[in-house]
């Protein structure tokens, strides 16, 4: 019996050959879930993760309701490529969405975490070879922590706020900018009519982006913004000076983030109120509210959610785990989770778009 060596050789050598081959297979089966607050641009992500898992890579995509409450209850349907057809201009999320916080503690200890054990129980009896997570702050915190307890998750960044830490921006943002502007844009003409000055709240948590640029689109004559501090006086005189210089009426952006005296009350309308008091001037405000979030996406953030839909499925196809999709230095990246948990991109007082609102004679409440 002769022997052959490269028999011999690949007989050892298999085992190595297939574990590497496993290594590199193609993920099955995926699944999608959108948490936190809603805005324009999710379901053209959904769909752009979708479409490229199916159309591209032939996988399966589950679709989990209701964020994490809904890989919590195990709730879920499938998508089809048929199924994700017509949903890119709609707003909202066709998934559902909630603001449920698998790792909050409540006093227990984490290995006493009941709600994280069976978020990773479904993720796995449901045979997903990742999740992908869209959403803001909270959400990117949550997918880092249920990657440490190793699931394999792709991150989506989606906000009004603009706020995610490791991304230039976010899609719903500029779909916010633009309906913030245009209300700011209707009351040029009733504050020149009436010769008032009107004071628009507008959305952003602990963020200005959103105020900061509908405000220097819309022509706003004061911005205040969480990031800057603001002296009330300063504004005061700005105002009362414009009225005295023949400028028949202003315009003053708030963001909603901003601190005042009146905790309980809105910014918008304590600034009113106290612009009325202290200069005498007519001051009404409007405080914009939900209005921002809803709707059908701008042109822009359907592209850009469309294209970090494409992205985290190629991301995943390439077994590139725990990372979240990024638009940086005007094209698409991506950025570990572990960089991007518990930090929020905030406006600096040197932003060049400050500096510039500035030089035009914008007011920010200060010095």
């Amino acid at each position: 019996m002769s022997f052959d060596f490269n028999t011999f050789e690949n007989y050892f050598k298999a085992p190595y050959l297939h574990h590497e081959m496993s290594k590199k297979r193609v993920p099955q089966k995926i699944g999608i879930l959108t948490a936190g607050g809603d805005c324009p641009g999710i379901n053209a992500a959904i769909r752009g993760v979708g479409k490229t898992a199916i159309v591209k890579y032939g996988m399966k995509v589950i679709g989990i309701s209701d964020g994490f409450s809904g890989l919590i209850h195990k709730e879920y349907t499938e998508l089809t490529e048929s199924s994700l057809s017509g949903i890119l201009t709609l707003g909202g999320t066709i998934l559902g969405t909630s603001r449920e916080k698998p790792f909050k503690s409540d006093g227990k200890p984490k290995n006493e975490l009941r709600k994280p054990i069976l978020i990773k129980e479904h993720y796995e009896q449901l045979g997903l070879d990742c999740l992908v997570c869209i959403g803001g702050n909270g959400t990117m915190k949550t997918a880092y922590m249920l990657s440490q307890e190793g699931l394999n998750i792709v991150g989506i960044p989606k906000t009004i706020d603009n706020d995610i830490w490791g991304t230039d921006i976010t899609f719903g943002f500029d779909s916010a900018v633009n309906i913030a502007t245009e209300a700011i844009d209707r009351l040029h003409s009733t504050a020149n009519s009436h010769k008032r000055i009107m004071v628009i709240e507008i959305m952003g948590h602990n963020a200005g982006w959103l105020a900061l640029y509908s405000g220097m689109a819309g022509g706003g004559d004061v911005i205040l913004i969480p990031e800057i501090a603001h002296d009330e006086d300063v504004i005061m005189k700005y105002l009362t000076k414009r009225a005295n210089d023949n400028k028949p009426y202003s315009i003053v952006v708030v963001a909603e983030g901003i601190r005042i005296p009146e905790k309980e009350e809105s910014p918008g309308r304590y600034f009113a109120r106290e612009i009325q008091r202290v200069t005498g001037l007519e001051t009404r405000e409007t405080v914009l509210g939900y209005i921002q979030r809803g709707g059908t996406p701008s042109p822009m953030d359907r592209v850009l959610a469309s294209r970090f839909g494409a992205a985290a499925a190629n991301l995943i196809a390439q077994g590139k785990y725990g990372k979240m999709v990024a638009h940086r230095n005007g094209s698409i990246s991506s950025i570990d989770l572990s960089e991007v948990a518990g930090k929020v991109k905030l406006v600096e007082a040197d932003d060049p778009m400050v500096l510039q609102a500035k030089e035009m004679g914008t007011c920010f409440g200060k010095c």
